[in-house]
C-alpha cells in the first residue's frame, strides 16, 4: 500500500455541502448507497466494514453484501471494536449474525487497557493509572490528547476512554490488516461533527493514524429511513418468514408468524427502546416503544448517550475516532 492514495479513482468531493433532504426518498438514499459501496469495493485493494452490531453499520453491510453479490466481489472482512463495555446483548448479536452471513470478524481491541482491567480486577469507573500503559498508550494520551492528568477513568464514553478504547484500537487493526478503505455507517443528521463529512473522506495523516480513506454509504440517510430500509427491505430480504412486502412491529414481541428475535437482524436492545447502542455503562433506553416507533424528528438520537464524549466528537474525530 505504499503508493496510497495514487491509485485510487474517488472523489473527495462527493457530498459537499448536501443533507439528507437531497436524496428525498428511500429509492434515492439505496441507489447512493449502492453506488457509494461498489465504488469502494472496486477501487480499494483492502477494504474492510466497521460493524458495530448497531443499526447503522448493519445497514451498511447489508449493502456491502447485496453489491458483492450483485457485481461478483468479495464481501471484505468486519471489524469490531471490543471497548469490554458492550452489552451482552450486543456480543451475542455480532456472533449470530456473523456466522449466519459467513462474515470474517476482525476483533479491535486496546489488549494493554484491558490486561490492566483484567489484571487489577477493575469495573467501568475506576481509575487507571496513565503510567501503567505501555508507551504506545501514553503517546496517544500525553502527546496527541495532551491529558495531563495521573489517572483516567475506565469509562468508554469519556475523552480519554473513548480514544483509548475504540480509535486506538480501530487505528491498530487497520495498521494490523493493512487497510486502505473502511466502510463506516455514519450519517449527516447523527451529529453537528458529522454534518460536513463526504462519501469518500481521506485520512492520510500518517502522524494521526495509519492512512486510509472512510467510505460513508449512508451518509444521506435519516433515522426514519434507515428503520423504513430494515422493515421494507434488509429483514425480508434476509429471514425468509418474514412478509415480503414488508412488516413493522409495534411492539418487543410483535414478530409475524413463529419468527423470534434471534431470527432478525435487529438486535433486540431496539426493541426495548433503546435508539443508540453505546456502551453498557453509558447508555440507557430512550423510551418505552422500539426505536422506530418513538419521535424521532423532535427528540435527540443519542440523548441516552454520556455527554462528555459527546461534547467533544469534533476533536475525536481529529484524532480517528468513526
Amino acid at each position: 500500500m505504499a503508493d496510497f492514495p495514487a491509485y485510487l479513482d474517488v472523489d473527495y468531493d462527493a457530498g459537499t455541502g448536501e443533507s439528507p433532504e437531497d436524496y428525498p426518498t428511500l429509492q434515492d438514499k439505496i441507489e447512493q448507497a449502492i453506488e457509494i459501496t461498489r465504488t469502494g469495493l472496486e477501487e480499494y485493494e483492502n477494504p474492510a466494514i466497521m460493524w458495530t452490531g448497531g443499526k447503522d453499520s448493519t445497514l451498511t453491510l447489508y449493502f456491502v453484501k447485496e453489491v458483492a453479490e450483485q457485481f461478483d466481489l468479495d464481501v471484505p472482512p468486519a471489524i469490531f471494536i471490543d471497548h469490554f463495555q458492550h452489552f451482552d446483548e450486543l456480543h451475542d448479536f455480532v456472533e449470530r449474525w456473523a456466522d449466519e452471513w459467513d462474515l470474517e470478524v476482525i476483533y479491535a481491541r486496546n489488549t494493554d487497557v484491558g490486561d490492566y482491567v483484567d489484571a487489577n480486577g477493575l469495573t467501568p469507573g475506576d481509575d487507571i493509572p496513565i503510567d501503567e500503559l505501555s508507551e504506545h498508550n501514553q503517546h496517544h494520551v500525553r502527546d496527541l490528547l495532551e491529558y495531563e492528568e495521573d489517572t483516567f477513568p475506565f469509562l468508554l464514553d469519556t475523552y480519554v476512554g473513548n480514544h483509548l478504547l475504540k480509535t486506538v484500537a480501530l487505528n491498530d487493526a487497520l495498521e494490523t490488516h493493512d487497510v486502505d478503505g473502511i466502510l463506516s455507517g455514519i450519517r449527516w443528521d447523527e451529529q453537528d461533527a458529522r454534518a460536513d463529512e463526504t462519501f469518500f473522506s481521506p485520512r492520510h495523516d500518517s502522524e494521526i493514524y495509519p492512512p486510509h480513506d472512510r467510505i460513508q454509504s449512508i451518509l444521506q440517510f435519516d433515522e426514519a429511513a434507515v428503520w423504513d430500509a430494515f422493515w421494507y427491505y434488509v429483514v425480508p430480504e434476509t429471514v425468509a418468514e418474514f412478509p415480503d412486502d414488508g412488516y413493522v412491529p409495534q411492539s418487543y414481541d410483535d414478530l409475524p408468524g413463529d419468527l423470534t428475535h434471534e431470527d432478525i437482524p435487529v438486535s433486540p436492545k431496539y426493541f426495548k427502546g433503546f435508539r443508540s447502542l453505546g456502551s453498557e455503562v453509558s447508555t440507557d433506553k430512550a423510551a418505552e416503544e422500539p426505536a422506530w416507533l418513538q419521535d424521532l424528528e423532535d427528540t435527540t438520537e443519542r440523548a441516552g448517550r454520556a455527554q462528555d464524549k459527546e461534547d467533544l466528537m469534533e476533536r475525536l474525530r481529529d484524532l480517528g475516532y468513526m
